[in-house]
């Protein structure tokens, strides 16, 4: 299994090749070169598939159809790895890759139903992917939280190549969902205000998430950024067409603006719902950190947006005095007491209120309400 560059650094094979030692002969560095070479630059896959929704099974059904679904995207990457080469490393799998979303449901019968445990088979049977596979995979899930048992998250995980969930970042934006902000006081004295923004640092890069529609949403790809995120794990469900959406849009800014990799993995459409199958079908696409898409998937079910990720690239752009180096020329300073004298949604709307879908409508329409008073709408 292969070590984290931090860990091969602090090795005494990695000491020697900084430290230019004699003793090392020409054939050991060049094996060292290349081991180093091999962790800065490797294959990403955004993998297109169809997401089958489950709405209107029951709880037994709908785990059924869950590891099944997990053994055909077993298949699909198995598959992916033996076209692209043993140099792909990471695969990015889309929003809703083993559900849907609510359609009519209640929270309590969507949690009830195809909200999963962290710790339970689902996510299990998804670590055994990513071991099997010898990759990072990351994928966004319903989840069950015990310190909320009112409700169920969003949750972009990151499994390793070890078989382990090496990171569990909750949607901190949501329309109809509950989120850690509508419970916020509770939610960071349990897990820290620090856990809102998860950043892992592996053998391939610095990996954080961001769920879907969350991409529009700048601050959230900063406050990655500012942890040290190189990549952006991207988990989406929308729309694809030939007019560019805000969506794509805001995956080429949150890339340039934080000289950043974007992985984003759309659906090849919904089976199972009234809403026409193909409405949210393509458009996976890979974002290097200017800004621009490097590859990017056409409708159907997909691998051929995979594309290179170069490390050594982004790391040598963000140590650079230029334009657009645009990570280095922030002046927060400038903005700061802005964001704190300014609230638009309010915090802690959750911690007594019951979660039902209404709750979401009138709390939004209260923003509109206190922003138009302001004379800011």
């Amino acid at each position: 299994m292969a070590i984290t560059r931090r860990e091969f650094f602090m090795s005494a094979a990695g000491a020697s090749l900084l430290a230019g030692s004699p003793a090392s002969s020409n054939k050991e560095k060049e094996k060292i070169k290349a081991k180093v070479s091999n962790m800065n630059n490797y294959f990403a896959l955004p993998l297109q598939i169809t997401c089958d929704a489950l709405n209107g099974l029951n709880k037994k059904d709908a785990k059924s159809k869950m590891l099944e679904k997990i053994k055909t995207i077993n298949r699909q990457i198995k598959a992916s790895k033996a076209w692209i080469g043993p140099e792909l490393k990471l695969v990015v799998l889309p929003e809703y890759f083993l559900t849907s979303f609510p359609m009519g449901e209640s929270i309590n019968d969507w949690k009830e139903n195809f909200a999963v445990n962290k710790n339970g088979d689902v996510v299990k049977a998804l670590q055994e992917v990513a071991k099997e596979n010898d990759i990072f995979l990351s994928g966004n899930l319903y989840v069950k939280d015990p310190s909320f048992p009112k409700f169920y998250f969003q949750s972009s995980m990151i499994w390793s190549p070890k078989g382990k969930t090496v990171l569990d970042y909750v949607r901190l934006n949501s329309m109809f969902t509950p989120t850690p902000h509508d419970v916020f006081d509770q939610y960071v004295e349990k897990y820290s205000y620090d856990a809102l923004f998860p950043v892992v640092e592996t053998e391939i890069g610095a990996l954080a998430c961001i769920a879907s529609e969350e991409i529009l949403f700048p601050e959230i790809a900063r406050c990655l950024a500012f942890k040290g995120a190189e990549i952006f794990l991207h988990s989406s469900s929308e729309v694809h067409s030939r007019n560019h959406s805000p969506k794509r849009t805001a995956k080429l800014a949150r890339a340039f603006e934080n000289n950043a990799f974007v992985v984003s993995a759309n659906s090849a459409g919904i089976s199972g719902i009234s809403i026409p199958e193909n409405s949210t079908d393509g458009g996976s696409m890979i974002v290097n950190y200017k800004g621009q898409i490097i590859n990017e998937a056409e409708q159907g079910e997909s691998m051929t947006a995979y594309s290179r990720i170069e490390l050594d690239s982004l790391k040598k752009h963000r140590s650079s005095v230029s334009m657009d180096n645009m990570f280095a020329r922030q002046r927060l300073e400038l903005y700061s007491k802005s964001y704190l004298d300014n609230s638009v949604y309010p915090v802690n709307t959750l911690e007594k209120e019951e979660p039902t879908r209404k709750h979401f409508k009138e709390t939004m329409l209260k923003s509109i309400k206190r922003l138009t008073k302001r004379g800011m709408i």
